[in-house]
């Protein structure tokens, strides 16, 4: 009987905590979006609607949010001020809470923007 590869077990736990630390964990969406399409309908009359995947649509806010996080990271890794940290991560924050509209689109409540009243 052959004994398991612990360098395997290693590097799969540590690709797993690189994706974590990144933000990089897989993202669904919500069941009720999948397979279906975003529709942009212009107000004036004659105009040409534009229409993609909601997945696409997704994929991007999820990327945006991941970049938001990687970004929350750094500043709290800085060497910057304290006044000069707060500062930056209240915009930071505020990116967050102007993005919960987007939170119906996940399938993970635990996956979702949080504002200034979040974690």
């Amino acid at each position: 009987m052959a004994l398991p590869d612990r360098s395997d077990d290693l590097e799969l736990l540590l690709r797993r905590i690189i994706r974590e630390e990144a933000g990089v964990t897989p993202v669904a969406p919500a069941p009720k979006w999948r397979g279906g399409t975003m529709v942009l309908r212009p107000g004036t009359p004659g105009l040409q609607e534009k229409t993609w995947p909601i997945e696409t649509f997704f994929h991007k806010i999820v990327m945006l949010r991941n970049r938001l996080r990687t970004l929350e990271q750094q500043v709290n890794a800085s060497d910057l001020p304290a006044d000069v940290k707060i500062k930056l991560q209240g915009y930071v924050s505020g990116c967050y809470g102007s993005l919960t509209s987007f939170n119906l689109l996940f399938a993970d409540e635990d996956d979702q923007f949080k504002g200034t009243g979040g974690d």
